[in-house]
C-alpha cells in the first residue's frame, strides 16, 4: 500500500465524527507549521505566515499569507460531516424484552438499511463544566458498543422486497439488557475523563466500527465509512500543504452540516468563509475597493464526491456523463445550477488538471432523476466568485460503508497541488491561471 493511501485510511479511521475530523486537520496543520487564530481575538498576521481558525469545533479554514501583495484567493471547500444517527440528549430508551436501546434521530440522507446488524459505536463532543466556564471534550467510545438488529425474515416475509424502516421504531440501537438506568451517561463521562455531574450537554453520533481498507484483485478499491466527504477533504489538504507560493492566498475551508442543508453558524450557508477572508484582508490592510478587486481575481473549488456508474444499475447514470472508479477527478454539472460549474469554471479547472496531468471525468444527473446539491452554490451565494463543483467517483454514497478508487485520491492531490500554486486573474475580458 502506498503512503498516500495509508494516510487516507488512517485519517478516515481516526475521524469517527465531524469534531474528530477537524481535530485531525488541525493536528496536521500544526505539524506543518500553521498557527491557530481565535475568532474572539484580534488577528495579527505576517507575510509568509501560516494560520487556521476553527468555528464550532467542526469547521475549519486555513490559509497562508503570500510574501508579497496578494492578487486574490484560491479557495477549496469540503465538508466534515456525513449521514449518521444522532443521539438524543436523553438517550437511554428502555424497550421490550428487558432491553436497553438508545434514542436516535437520522442526520442527513442516510441509507438506513446499511446500518443494520453491524457493530457500531459512539463519538462526538461533550460540553463540561471547567472552573467557572464550559469546555468541549472529544469523545470516542472506541469499542463495539451497540447494534441495530433487523427483524428476522420469519417475522417479516417482505424484508427482501423493500421493507420501509421507521427511524423511531427500527433504528434505535441495542445497548444491552437489564434496567441499569444511567449506564450510557456514565460510560460517556468515563470516556471523556470527567465526573458525570460535570457534563452539561453533548452532541454524539453513531459510527460504524468497520475499518477503512483496500480491496479488489489488485487492491485498487477502498471500502470505508465517511468517504463522502473526507476523501475530498484529505486530498485537498495534501494539495494545500504541498503547494508553492503563487501570489494569491491559498485557502482550505472545511464546513460542517452540509448533509443537513448548511444553514448553521459553521455551515457553508453561514458567514464563516467571508468572515475569514475579510478579517485576513483587513489585517493586511486590504480593504474597500482593493478587497473587492481581490475577490474578482479569486476562485473556489467545491470538492464533494460524485456518483460513479453502478455496476449492477448503469441505467441510473447518464449515458454520456457517467464517471468510473479510478477514472480521475470528476467535474459536476447541473442545468439548474445545483452544481455551480459554468463554462468558465469548467475551462479553468480542466486547465489545472491538464497541467497536473490528471484525468478528468464529467458528471450530470440523468435528466429525469433529480440529484443532490453541494457546497458550491451555497457558498457562492455569499461569495460571488467563479466556482467549480468537483468530486471523486464513488459507489454506495450515504451508506454506512462506501466504495471509491485508490488512484483517484492521488489524482485529486496532484490537481489541488497545482491549483493552490496558481493565481486566477481576469483582465479586459481574458482569464489567466
Amino acid at each position: 500500500m502506498d503512503e498516500l493511501t495509508r494516510g487516507l485510511l488512517d485519517f478516515l479511521n481516526a475521524s469517527p465524527s465531524c469534531y474528530h475530523a477537524v481535530e485531525n486537520l488541525a493536528r496536521a496543520l500544526t505539524g506543518a507549521g500553521y498557527h491557530r487564530l481565535w475568532e474572539e481575538e484580534p488577528w495579527t498576521v505576517s507575510e509568509g505566515g501560516k494560520y487556521f481558525v476553527i468555528r464550532g469545533d467542526s469547521s475549519l479554514a486555513a490559509f497562508q499569507v503570500p510574501r508579497r501583495d496578494f492578487r486574490g484567493f484560491m479557495i477549496a471547500a469540503g465538508h466534515s460531516d456525513s449521514p449518521t444517527l444522532k443521539l438524543r440528549r436523553q438517550a437511554e430508551l428502555p424497550s421490550a424484552g428487558g432491553c436497553l436501546r438508545l434514542s436516535v434521530e437520522p442526520y442527513g440522507g442516510m441509507v438506513m438499511r446499511s446500518w443494520l446488524d453491524r457493530p457500531l459505536s459512539v463519538a462526538g463532543r461533550v460540553l463540561v463544566r471547567e472552573g467557572n466556564g464550559i469546555a468541549a471534550r472529544l469523545v470516542n467510545v472506541d469499542r463495539d458498543l451497540v447494534v441495530i438488529p433487523s427483524v428476522a425474515i420469519h417475522m417479516d416475509r417482505n424484508v427482501n422486497k423493500g421493507t420501509t424502516l421507521d427511524p423511531a421504531v427500527d433504528l434505535p440501537p441495542l445497548l444491552g439488557t437489564g434496567e441499569d438506568s444511567g449506564a450510557f451517561r456514565r460510560l460517556v463521562a468515563e470516556t471523556a475523563g470527567v465526573p458525570e455531574e460535570d457534563i452539561v450537554s453533548s452532541e454524539l453520533f453513531l459510527y460504524p466500527r468497520t475499518a477503512a481498507t483496500v480491496f479488489g484483485a489488485g487492491e485498487e478499491l477502498i471500502s470505508a465509512p465517511r468517504l463522502d466527504d473526507l476523501q475530498c477533504v484529505f486530498g485537498c489538504l495534501q494539495g494545500f500543504l504541498a503547494a508553492e507560493d503563487s501570489g494569491s492566498v491559498p485557502v482550505l475551508c472545511v464546513f460542517n452540516n452540509e448533509e443537513v442543508g448548511s444553514a448553521t453558524r459553521q455551515g457553508a450557508d453561514s458567514t464563516f468563509l467571508t468572515d475569514v477572508l475579510e478579517r485576513l484582508a483587513g489585517a493586511l490592510g486590504v480593504t474597500g475597493e482593493r478587497y473587492q478587486a481581490a475577490l474578482a481575481n479569486s476562485f473556489l473549488v467545491s470538492a464533494d464526491n460524485a456518483h460513479a456508474v453502478h455496476p449492477a444499475h448503469p441505467e441510473y447514470a447518464d449515458k454520456k456523463e457517467a464517471p468510473v472508479l479510478n477514472g480521475g477527478v470528476v467535474i459536476k454539472y447541473n442545468a439548474s445550477q445545483r452544481y455551480t460549474t459554468d463554462a468558465l469554471s469548467d475551462a479553468v479547472f480542466r486547465q489545472i488538471c491538464r497541467e497536473a496531468e490528471v484525468p478528468v471525468q464529467s458528471y450530470s444527473n440523468r435528466a429525469d432523476l433529480p440529484g443532490g446539491s453541494t457546497l458550491g452554490n451555497i457558498s457562492s451565494s455569499h461569495l460571488s466568485i467563479p466556482t467549480v463543483d468537483i468530486g471523486l467517483p464513488q459507489l454506495a454514497m450515504h451508506a454506512a460503508c462506501e466504495v471509491a478508487g485508490v488512484r483517484d485520491t492521488e489524482a485529486l492531490v496532484r490537481a489541488m497541488t497545482v491549483y493552490f500554486s496558481r493565481s486566477f486573474c481576469r483582465r479586459e475580458g481574458a482569464v489567466t491561471i
